[in-house]
């Protein structure tokens, strides 16, 4: 079977099987009979394919894998322990290779860097189609698939999963499009008092998102019970799929910079899960000190002095140095931003949890609902959003919000919502 064949039976027989296993209308070993039977014997010899379809593969046995793991652990007493035995019937080819191998192998193959299990980079990134993004009519990012039809991969085919997997390549493309304008104000002569991005767009997505109805988005228990569900362990202590594994989203972490405690062995605990280009980026900036701070330095004040200063000295600072303003609201709309995210969470995720647990319902076996499935709690995730708040230029906040006291307004800068620009998130493959 080749790489074609395989999508298409991954585009429309796997969530036929999916769903009937989900509604007990067929018992979970049918999936591994006919993985066996129609796919697995007849899958080609990596060392033929090209490094795109060893990419197309890996998205397609992603969501195989995936499946198979989710319904081995619900109907397998014990099988949360041992999550690896769920691959024991499934072989691949003549020589009889197990999958959880040829996936290793396929994944290698790909030249990325790709982890050997399903991951965030081709669940989302791969499998959506080219997602470009437009700023005011001109394209300033792309973010490409590696399928040119048009379709996205799903576990059960349904609308609301292939919406969800749209919003976060959508959300990843216009992070890409902030950090390509901020990745190189890194470079040592770059100029740091000039014009910036804002994030605006980003958090208008997300807001957009929530204020649908069910029907048009995806319902909280359809996310919680059956989409984040396919989210579960290979092999013990490995990193399923996750948001948290947006590259882009920690990239703007380090580069506008993050005052939490043990953030930085956070983000490299997944690195096992990101590409390696993924890694070497954002290793490279962890290293170095964030835009904040080398634009207070190069302005000749330290984020220790801004606090020290009154209203009357900061004033002054901004009058002295107006790109300040600039950055101010960069740095709070990505607070903003945070905020946003965290909303989503709490609707589709943990407020409707709590609900469960205080009508005794409890919790899911395979993915707990009360945490991210890195394990990111509601608790740190507030935690987060706090300390995006708190950030670098946060003492100017009294005298840049108009009509706070002690401060004069000021028309030319009132705003710490952010100016919205006509940003467009186009999905064109």
């Amino acid at each position: 079977m080749g790489p074609e064949q395989v999508g298409d039976w991954v585009l429309d027989e796997l969530p036929r099987l999916n769903q009937a296993i989900l509604h007990d209308h067929a018992p979970p070993d049918l999936l591994v009979t006919e993985l066996s039977e129609q796919v697995l014997d007849d899958l080609p010899d990596i060392t033929r394919l090209t490094p795109e379809q060893a990419q197309q593969l890996v998205v397609h046995l992603g969501f195989v894998g995936a499946s198979v793991a989710r319904h081995y652990q619900e109907h397998t007493p014990g099988g949360v322990t041992h999550p690896e035995r769920a691959f024991d019937p499934l072989v691949v080819g003549g020589d009889r290779l197990p999958f959880r191998g040829y996936f290793a192998a396929l994944a290698e193959h790909t030249g990325t860097g790709h982890y050997e299990r399903d991951s965030y980079s081709s669940l989302v990134r791969w499998n959506v189609g080219t997602i470009r993004v437009l700023l005011r009519g001109e394209p300033v990012a792309e973010l490409p698939g590696i399928f040119d039809d048009g379709r996205i991969r799903s576990y059960t085919g349904t609308g609301g999963e292939e919406r969800f997997f749209l919003l976060v390549k959508q959300g990843e493309a216009i992070e890409l499009a902030v950090n390509c304008l901020l990745l190189p104000l890194t470079f040592a002569d770059a100029d740091l008092i000039g014009e910036n991005a804002r994030l605006a767009a980003l958090r208008r997505l997300f807001i957009d998102f929530a204020a649908q109805p069910a029907e048009k988005t995806m319902a909280a228990e359809v996310f919680m019970d059956v989409f984040r569900q396919f989210a579960a362990h290979w092999t013990p202590g490995d990193i399923p799929p996750s948001g948290a594994l947006d590259p882009e989203a920690l990239k703007r972490d380090f580069l506008l910079g993050i005052d939490l405690p043990g953030y930085d062995q956070q983000a490299r605990r997944l690195f096992p899960a990101l590409l390696a280009s993924e890694r070497a980026e954002i290793a490279e900036l962890m290293s170095g000190p964030t835009l904040p701070r080398r634009l207070l330095a190069e302005i000749g004040a330290g984020d220790s002095a801004l606090s020290d200063l009154d209203d009357g000295d900061l004033r002054r600072l901004v009058a002295q140095h107006p790109a300040l303003v600039d950055w101010y609201r960069l740095l709070a709309m990505h607070a903003r931003v945070s905020g946003a995210h965290l909303m989503l969470s709490k609707k589709f995720l943990f407020k409707p949890q709590r609900q469960r647990d205080a009508a005794g319902i409890g919790d899911r076996l395979l993915v707990s609902n009360r945490a991210g499935t890195t394990g990111m709690t509601e608790t740190y995730l507030d935690r987060l959003t706090r300390a995006r708040q708190d950030h670098t230029l946060a003492p100017l906040r009294p005298v840049l919000i108009a009509g706070k006291p002690g401060s004069a307004p000021d028309p030319a800068i009132h705003s710490d919502q952010g100016t919205a620009v006509p940003v467009v998130a186009e999905l064109t493959g």
